[in-house]
């Protein structure tokens, strides 16, 4: 297996976080966002993370290069629903399928297993075996799926709803 290093984001991050990202706003349906971020609104956004245990962003780092990040982020803003969280992850294309996303997605569910968090949801825009595999492997289960629930180069797309009980 290829080394991973794995820390927390920090703003020196932000260029590769927004290529990142940017690559999937562009080029695939996983996320739903139509026009690709910027660095600034990005800063504002990786401000948001690390300032408690239940809200994380790790980066990977293979060759001194991040090659993906992993994070957790408020499901919904009522207090009641603050011990779930809403987890995702995004690498690079050139670091797909290298066990990558299994070892930096496990870390971040690691460091919930920590906290007070009591699920942690998984959204995806189906089709994509790929991330079911990922979540599937890291313990998640069928939630429920919503049907054409989002819309993007002129289709509607289905999310699958995953969810993992924190110990």
């Amino acid at each position: 297996m290829i080394n991973l290093t794995i820390r927390e984001a920090v703003p020196d991050d932000i260029q590769a976080l927004v290529n990142i990202y940017n690559h999937y706003v562009l080029e695939t349906h996983v996320t739903f966002d139509l026009d690709p971020v910027d660095v600034e609104a990005r800063l504002s956004w990786l401000h948001q993370y690390n300032q408690n245990p239940r809200h994380r962003l790790f980066v990977g780092i293979s060759n001194d290069e991040v090659i993906g990040y992993a994070s957790s982020s408020e499901f919904r803003v009522k207090p009641a629903f603050n011990q779930s969280v809403e987890t995702t992850i995004y690498l690079s294309p050139a670091a797909q399928g290298n066990g990558f996303g299994a070892q930096l997605y496990g870390h971040l569910l690691r460091s919930l297993d920590k906290t007070d968090v009591h699920r942690c949801y998984g959204i995806i825009a189906l089709p994509n075996d790929a991330s079911v595999a990922l979540h599937t492997g890291l313990g998640f289960i069928e939630a429920g799926k919503l049907s054409e629930v989002g819309y993007k180069f002129k289709q509607y797309w289905d999310t699958l709803w995953m969810e993992r009980t924190s110990p």
